[in-house]
């Protein structure tokens, strides 16, 4: 590796400011069906849970793409290239981020953008001492909005985005196609993208990943409620509230809400909302992808696929794509 940007770090902070999150938490609980953004799970809190969500037995995705990226990443490198810049989206504690650094040749310098600070300042401060040769340029922000990417010192010969974990799965089929979109314009006409997809698979273990019985997960969505009285002031009492998520065969996505389990009023800014007993706020959306889906979304942001990995038997169904501009 090239060692001229030896451990070089610069942060570009654009968290999402105290008046947004609000904006967004009353026009979503205003809506309906009642919703809140499920990017305001990470906060410092929220991100140490997600983690602990990654080494439940229940949750398939994460270790079952550590697998496959170990797997195949010597193909994805002779793909890549030399002197990539990686750009990740969503970059959480890294563990994916470091074999995929290791495996590539001469890379020359990773943007992680992540909304959780903490989580971002985390995975640099293992990286960084790790991969000494790669220059360091995270940004803190909602990758869900245009985010100008920091230039490296050293000229990239291309940017390769990196999606993993099926985050792409978390957003409906227009927002999915607005964010291909806007990657297809900041990987450039020789970038590259590499991007998780959670396949569509039973019912049953679909839904036990999302209600491990430790009730990990439980905490995390809950975990939003408290993140927002803290951040904005409102009321959300915790124990009036409890985790669902269910298995949306004809939608082909997990969908997972808070539920109300009582007669209550919920003040946000002076405004209040009822809820009844089992009224519902939508949270999150995990979509499964079969390859007629996905490539609907590809088609709709003018990608395609020039490499392809799938999980092997006995492990649960998830894919990695190599992406390029048509």
């Amino acid at each position: 590796m090239s060692t001229v940007h030896a451990a070089r770090q610069a942060l570009t902070d654009l968290t999402p400011s105290r008046e947004r999150v609000l904006e967004d938490a009353l026009r979503g609980l205003s809506s309906q069906p009642r919703r809140l953004p499920s990017k305001y799970f990470y906060d410092a809190a929220g991100s140490a849970l997600f983690e602990q969500i990654t080494r439940t037995p229940e949750y398939y995705p994460t270790r079952t793409e550590l697998a496959l990226l170990a797997r195949c990443l010597p193909d994805i490198a002779r793909a890549v290239g030399e002197k990539a810049h990686v750009v990740e989206l969503g970059s959480g504690s890294g563990r994916k981020t470091a074999l995929l650094l290791e495996a590539l040749r001469e890379p020359v310098a990773y943007t992680p953008i992540e909304i959780s600070r903490a989580a971002l300042l985390s995975s640099i401060d293992h990286l960084a001492p790790a991969l000494p040769a790669i220059e360091m340029l995270p940004v803190c922000a909602d990758f869900t909005h245009p985010v100008e990417v920091p230039e490296p010192e050293e000229e990239p010969r291309r940017r390769l985005m990196f999606f993993p974990g099926s985050t792409l799965g978390n957003f409906e089929q227009a927002e999915a196609i607005t964010l291909l979109r806007a990657m297809h314009q900041t990987m450039g006409r020789e970038g590259m993208a590499l991007i998780g997809i959670d396949l569509h698979k039973d019912t049953a273990t679909v839904e036990a990943a999302y209600n491990d019985a430790a009730g990990i997960t439980a905490a995390f969505t809950l975990n939003l409620l408290r993140r927002l009285n803290q951040q904005i002031g409102s009321d959300f009492d915790l124990q009036a509230f409890h985790h669902r998520a269910r298995y949306s065969v004809p939608n082909l996505r997990i969908e997972t809400q808070l539920v109300s389990d009582r007669e209550q009023d919920v003040t946000v800014a002076g405004q209040q909302f009822h809820f009844a007993p089992g009224d519902a706020i939508q949270v999150e959306y995990s979509h499964k992808y079969t390859e007629a889906s996905f490539q609907q979304l590809l088609d709709a942001a003018d990608l395609q696929i020039v490499g392809r990995w799938d999980s092997v038997a006995p492990e649960p169904a998830f894919g990695l794509r190599l992406l390029q501009r048509r």
